[in-house]
């Protein structure tokens, strides 16, 4: 729990594209703790109006007695809380960075972004097994000839550290749904990485179903597959009934997470669907978990 909890504070922010800030955070010893699995989240708090820095629990002792400490923070005091992908950690420095998409001041995360400057402070929870598993990339790959990649702005962070995480020489196709060509960006990798962009154009997002259409299109390469989904909710379930029903996907070979819902986020109440499919990737990674330890024969 030291290394859960602790206050980080803005040292740059820049544009990577019109749509995307890059902020880096002065983070201490997490940029030490952080592994080199890809699409490792942390949670944000975010300070609410008349606040230079959000009120937070002392770190210590159990998860569960300091999330109850939080809960009882007065609802006006409370910080908002949001969920993010570290975009990259760089241990000598001690710094991280994390990937805000800007869309207005359609939430708490976003308006901050907007005006972020060096010497802003957030609170910071995580990475954490608690809330989110690394994609298990390495089980995946060793189980399949390519990997799918599909998702909208939201979901750019942690497909660049996917495709940047690919070793020599892997395939992997990329459907990324953005605003336009102003939002596309580049990625380095070891891997054989195909990059389809998707413009949204002047469609808000989560409306329409550019992304869909785009991967139902597809000319799949031959060979297994393991598909990576995230983005919004409605859109990551019509992209997986597509893989599992048209294109005779294995379920067990789908990663997949709703990242936001329209008018809501990953961290509001979940929906009875966002729980059922929280149940089904329970139960997926129960079984791998079960393959895993199973004594090879022979």
């Amino acid at each position: 729990m030291d290394l859960a909890v602790s206050l980080i504070t803005v040292t740059d922010v820049r544009r990577v594209t019109p749509h995307m800030a890059r902020v880096t955070f002065d983070a201490g010893d997490l940029a030490a703790a952080i592994g080199d699995e890809p699409d490792q989240q942390v949670k944000l708090y975010f300070p609410k109006p008349g606040q230079a820095v959000p009120r937070l629990p002392e770190p210590g002792g159990d998860f569960m007695r300091w999330y109850e400490a939080f809960n009882a923070i007065p609802e006006d005091e409370r910080p908002w809380m949001r969920s993010f992908t570290i975009r990259a950690a760089d241990r000598e420095r001690k710094t991280v960075d994390i990937d805000f998409v800007l869309h207005g001041d359609a939430g708490p995360a976003a308006r901050w972004a907007e005006s972020a400057r060096p010497g802003d402070v957030l609170g910071r929870f995580g990475p954490s097994a608690m809330f989110a598993r690394p994609v298990p990339l390495s089980a995946a790959i060793g189980a399949s000839d390519w990997l799918l990649l599909a998702g909208d702005q939201a979901a750019l962070p942690a497909i660049g550290t996917l495709v940047e995480s690919l070793p020599e020489g892997f395939r992997a196709v990329a459907y990324v749904e953005v605003g336009g060509a102003a939002d596309e960006q580049s990625f380095a990798s070891r891997g054989q990485v195909s990059v389809h962009w998707v413009h949204r154009g002047h469609v808000p997002p989560g409306h329409g179903d550019a992304l869909l259409q785009a991967v139902r299109g597809a000319e799949f390469p031959s060979g297994r597959v393991f598909a990576w989904l995230a983005g919004e909710a409605g859109t990551v379930r019509a992209l997986r009934r597509h893989l599992v029903g048209d294109r005779g996907v294995d379920k067990r070979s789908i990663d997949f997470t709703g990242y936001w819902r329209l008018r809501l986020t990953q961290d509001d109440a979940p929906t009875q669907q966002d729980l059922a499919d929280a149940q089904e990737l329970l139960a997926r990674a129960r079984e791998m978990s079960a393959d895993a330890q199973a004594p090879e024969n022979g």
